[in-house]
Order: C-alpha cells, then structure tokens, then sequence
C-alpha cells in the first residue's frame, strides 16, 4: 500500500480544497499586460514559467502570438487576445477577415489555452481616430464570427479606451464621452449591452496626478488614506472618492450613463505605475510603484465598485509584467515592469490575500533546473562553471554531504545551477548555461529522495503512465505544503 510510505500524501485532497478557496469567491481578480516591445523577451515557456511562480491567473497579449498561446495552453490561465490597430481597418471592412482572424488565432487554440476575451485594438478613437467608422463594425464581425464557431458565449468582445475619451473627468458626476465620438460610442456600449460584454478602461492615475499639478495630493493617486481636511469629494452626488482609480472608474460609468447605458461593467485594461523616471519626472519612484500596485491589488480583491456602482467589483490589469526598453518617449514610458526578464521582481508585490503570496526579489517562486535530455558531458561542463567561476556553493552536493544523493550528473547540476542563479540573478545572472538549463516553479533547493522508491517500471500494474504523471504531481503538491520540494530532474528521471 502506497499510502502510508509517502509522508504528506493524505494531504492531496486538502491541497485539492485550497486551491479552490484561494480563488477568490466572487471572482473578482488582477492580471498582467504582457508587452514585447524589448531586446531581451524571455521564450514564451519562460514567460508562462513566471505566471505560474507569480500565481497571475489573467494575462493579456497585445496581440494573438502563435507561440505565447501555444505555451499557455492547459494553464487555466485566462487569456485575453487583441486584435492590433493596423488590424482593426481590415477587419473592420470584411467579415471573411474577421472570420480567418477568429479561426486563426482563437478557435485554433481553445480549449487548450483557455481564452476568454478579444480586445479589439487600443485606444483607437484617441490614437488612430480616422478607425473610429469601422471600429463598431469590426467588433461585430468578430462576434459573428465567434457566433459561427460557438465560442460566443466563452469570449466576450470589446475595444479599450484611453480617459482621454472623457475630457472632464472630475467630478465623476458630470463627466461625459466627448461629443465628437457619440455616434461611435453609442454604437460602441449599444453592442456591448447586447452581447454581455464589458466596457475596457485604461486608466492611468500617474498621468492624471502629473498632468494636475498639484491639484490632488499623491496619496489621492497611490489609494493611501486621506485626512479628514484633504478628502475628495463630488459635490453633486456627496459620494466620497478614496481613490483616483475609483473616481476614473466611476467618470466612465457616469458616462455611459450619459448615454442611457447605465450598467455596463468597467474592465480596467490597463493600469499601473513606472517605477523609474528622468530627472524631469519625480513621481516616477520604485517606492510609488510598489505602493500603487500593492494597493490596486487589495482595492480589486475587496469586491467592491466605485462609489455609484458598489456593486461591481473593480477587475485590473497592470501594466506591465516586463520592461519594455525599445518604448520611446521619456524613460519612465520603459519602465512599468514588475518583474525583470530574469526572473526577480522589480520591487515587493503582493500577488494575493496572504502573506505567503508575498513575492520578493530573492524569493519570486522561480527555479533553476538541469534539463532531463542534456547531454551529460555539458552538464558536467556546467556543473564545475557553477561551483568555480560561478561562485556557486556547491558543499552540500559533495561525497558524505546531505545533498550528495542521488549520485547522478543531473541531480548534481540541478542543485548548482539553482544556487548560482538564486545568488546571481539580481545582478544579471541567467539559467541557460549553454542550453543545459530550464527554469521551473518547483524548488530543487532541498534534497529529496522519496520518488527514488516508486520507479515507474515497479509499479507499473498499477498505474498506467498518465496516472503515474498525476500521481508524482500530487506527490510534489504535497510536499509543497510541508514546505519541501523535490527535484524536478527525478521526475523526468524516473519515467
């Protein structure tokens, strides 16, 4: 019997439940924007690494890259698509290019890679605003096109705004789409009602809190509380506004309302704050980064909406998860990310309701492993680069030591390569090591032999290869709880 000779393993099925209740029950979230406007983009399998170590359960692409939703497929990530702007004219104009885009780049890959959202183009009334006649069209064909592979009622459909849509945004109460859209807007929020769809917001306190010049105080921007004497306040509706997201959010509802489209939910899109700047942006602080994305994170997780619609949760999307150094403008347009493309985090970021969910830049959940299939003469070659010029410490994985077993070149590397790369990442270090490496969620810090009694080929009459699968990947959730961790070279190495 299995059972009773693997410690922990009774605990499967509460791991199982709390994963369940860490979802937040209403289903209100933040996700990440994952731009790719840089020199040095990690691969896709990378990328889709990080999610996991950072528990992000919604992304959204910019754009629909074969590769980023290859490697998303069977995450249960959420995944939000975009159609760019230099599509939307074509779409826009012809359903048989719509119908290819949907097939092409959503219907291909679910179920898969679980996609729940097409953003159609960004900001395009405000960036390309000679698109606005066929902006509504191109949403239309989109969702016919959904319609055609029923997929509709799994992927919405809509278009982010810029708050540049809404020139007088303050107070809330007052705030309107601006007059040389309405046509396009009516349509706009006309379609989303009819398709149960959102209304996609990007809101930037930063830009609002630069561009006033003093006109509220910083705390207003970075959701800190006001004092009494500083509170912000509408005077039309006496709603009180603890923070400027909150107020942007509630100019949009306002808005639509405006329109007699009163209950549409708002999608933040796109929110954030750079955390480096020129001289000539002061704001632009690792410290308010840190403070403003935390704090979007506990406002979203409340469940709650802005003061005239407190019934529909804020859901956001930061912008960004990496640099994007090949941006122009001023610096601080560079420096949004959240973590860098090594693996460490750009500043603390709170991802969750708990304190074990807390990230730090020397603790982000990523690890450095041994590929299964390397050659083992380059993982040698590796091996003695970590413990020699890489300044690894490799004392534990010598003759006698705790980590010496199980002997073999890839349990060895594994743990050589971990440490270089945990001690070395902040200042550049990266897990490639000549194509041996892979980074991997599960830690291989501590040193494990449990797997070693369970070889595949002495148990298997009881468990076909699947199962055996699921069954060291509930082993190692397991353990997770007990925080330990085992080697993800003994899997592989056991099959």
């Amino acid at each position: 019997m299995l059972g009773p000779m693997i410690p922990g393993v009774w605990r499967i099925n509460v791991f199982l439940l709390l994963i369940f209740m860490f979802s937040n029950a209403s289903g209100t979230y933040v996700g990440v924007n994952i731009g790719t406007d840089m020199t040095d983009l990690p691969s896709p399998a990378d990328v889709v690494a990080l999610l996991k170590a950072h528990q992000i359960s919604h992304v959204r692409l910019f754009d629909a890259d074969r590769r980023m939703l290859t490697a998303l497929a069977n995450t249960s990530i959420e995944v939000m698509v975009g159609v760019t702007n230099e599509e939307v004219l074509g779409i826009g104009q012809s359903p048989s290019k719509a119908a290819a885009w949907v097939t092409k780049n959503v219907a291909a890959y679910l179920p898969e890679t679980n996609i729940t959202a097409i953003a159609v183009g960004s900001e395009v009334l405000t960036t390309i605003p000679n698109a606005a006649p066929v902006l509504v069209p191109a949403l239309n064909y989109i969702h016919r096109a959904l319609i055609a592979t029923n997929l509709n009622f799994q992927v919405k459909v809509s278009s982010p705004q810029s708050m540049d849509v809404i020139p007088r945004s303050f107070p809330p109460s007052t705030a309107s789409f601006n007059s040389t859209w309405n046509s396009t807007m009516y349509q706009l929020l006309q379609f989303l009602k009819n398709t149960g769809s959102y209304y996609m917001l990007n809101a930037y306190p930063y830009y609002d809190y630069v561009k006033g010049n003093g006109l509220f105080p910083i705390d207003y921007a970075l959701f800190k509380p006001l004092p009494k004497n500083k509170q912000i306040i509408d005077s039309n509706t006496l709603f009180q506004y603890s923070s400027m997201l909150d107020a942007m959010v509630d100019a949009a509802y306002y808005s639509m309302k405006a329109l007699n489209f009163p209950e549409i939910p708002v999608l933040v899109t796109e929110t954030g704050w750079p955390w480096l700047g020129g001289s000539n942006e002061p704001d632009a602080t690792m410290g308010n980064a840190e403070t403003y994305n935390n704090n979007l994170i506990r406002r979203a997780l409340n469940n709650s909406g802005p003061p005239s619609q407190p019934k529909l949760p804020i859901n956001a999307y930061i912008y960004e998860l990496f640099n994007e150094n090949n941006r122009p403008g001023p610096i601080s347009e560079q420096n949004w990310g959240v973590i860098f493309t090594n693996g460490t985090s750009v500043y603390p970021l709170t991802l969750g309701t708990s304190d074990s969910n807390r990230v730090n830049a020397s603790e982000t959940g990523l690890f450095c492993v041994a590929k299964p299939d390397a050659d083992p003469i380059a993982l040698k070659a590796g091996l003695d680069w970590a413990c020699g010029q890489g300044q690894a410490n490799c004392s534990a994985i010598q003759d006698g030591q705790p980590c010496f077993e199980p002997n073999n070149i890839y349990n060895h590397s594994s743990y050589a390569y971990n440490d270089y790369f945990q001690r070395k990442r902040s200042s550049g270090g990266t897990c490639v090591f000549d194509g041996t490496a892979m980074t991997t969620a599960i830690n291989p810090s501590k040193c494990h032999q449990l797997l070693w009694f369970f070889p595949y080929s002495t148990i298997s009459a009881a468990f076909n290869k699947n199962m055996y699968l699921i069954f060291l990947q509930a082993v190692v959730h397991a353990y997770s709880l007990e925080g330990e961790s085992l080697f993800c070279a003994d899997i592989f190495l056991l099959m």
